[in-house]
């Protein structure tokens, strides 16, 4: 019997960590409400019979973004507004590449944001509570002609929203690959703004560039992030398919076993480091069959032990630990 009670005893206190919570009631907290820009309808106004005003409106409606999208989206000098009028309306118009199809659905997809403005908004109330020193980025709906998803310029992060019109979009077929299209979705776009403001913000800090270093620091963002993100699914989080998920915890002890026997972990060769931090149709250290990001999804679940051992430890100071030695060693990681 004390065999039996000396077993269940760290079961039991894993059960009681994994239960722990970090933020108090959504009441008790100060709301945050992330001011949307929808520059994706101002700019599918613009007509060719009036395109000198429309640009110039939007000039002057958007004095931050517009010079941002005309430069680094379009490519065209902020000065050439005559070669701007001719170029837009074709952008908006074309055939050719998808760009008046995908435009016309992308008004339709994103004619009702609260869907992601909600999730949004509960992620940087949170962040708000963690890290009040942080400044709240203003959010900019804009259409990339399939260039960028996710986009910094200055304090603010812009969407491009015709990369999210779902994963069986057909001309999605000419521009990306198919691993790609998985998280092509509109539900994606939370824990795509969110995991970028938070690699933006949380930087990688270690003076180290061994695997486990970028694992640990990918895995205690993902972490974090799914925290931020109650609601959402870990595999949608992760941005795999409920089945790549459950491949990973099937195998999870045969992963790690085979990282632990090619002495993976502390190799800083780049061969290594984007086999298992880079996206791809598979991670090819472990197998075809494994999903992409391997080594991120192992940092998560390490850094979740960790916490879940850790009972005294913050988010604020896992996020600053940069000893990933320290972080594994008390982990006691175990798959």
């Amino acid at each position: 019997m004390k065999r039996i009670l000396l077993f269940l005893l760290p079961l039991c206190l894993m059960a009681c960590h994994r239960g722990r919570t970090y933020f108090p009631a959504e009441s008790k907290m100060e709301p945050v409400t992330v001011d949307f820009v929808r520059f994706d309808q101002a700019l599918m106004n613009v007509s060719r019979s009036t395109a000198m005003e429309d640009i110039q409106l939007l000039y002057h409606e958007y004095p931050d973004f517009m010079p941002y999208f005309v430069e680094d989206i379009l490519g065209i000098p902020t000065t050439d507004t005559a070669y701007l009028c001719q170029v837009l309306p074709d952008f908006l118009e074309d055939t050719v590449y998808g760009f008046h199809a995908t435009n016309m659905l992308e008004k339709q997809v994103f004619a009702d944001i609260s869907d992601i403005e909600k999730p949004i908004n509960k992620a940087f109330t949170r962040i708000k509570y963690l890290y009040p020193e942080l400044i709240q980025p203003t959010l900019y709906l804009y259409i990339s002609g399939f260039n960028s998803s996710i986009l910094f310029f200055s304090d603010d992060i812009a969407i491009g929203a015709d990369m999210y019109l779902g994963s069986d979009y057909e001309y999605y077929n000419r521009v990306v690959y198919d691993y790609q299209k998985l998280t092509m979705r509109k539900e994606c776009i939370p824990a795509d703004v969110i995991s970028a403001y938070l690699f933006h913000n949380l930087p990688y800090t270690s003076t180290n560039s061994r695997l486990i270093d970028n694992m640990l620091y990918r895995g205690k963002i993902m972490y974090l992030l799914s925290l931020l993100l109650p609601d959402e699914k870990p595999w949608d989080i992760m941005g795999y398919t409920k089945q790549q998920w459950d491949w990973c915890l099937r195998y999870e002890r045969a992963i790690w076993n085979r990282m632990m026997d090619k002495r993976d972990l502390f190799k800083t060769e780049s061969v290594v480091l984007t086999s298992y931090l880079n996206d791809g149709p598979f991670t090819a250290e472990i197998s075809q069959e494994a999903p992409a990001r391997l080594g991120t999804w192992i940092g998560w679940r390490i850094a979740e032990s960790y916490m879940n051992h850790n009972t005294d430890v913050t988010l604020q100071q896992l996020m600053a630990e940069p000893n990933a030695e320290h972080i594994l060693e008390y982990s006691y990681y175990r798959p």
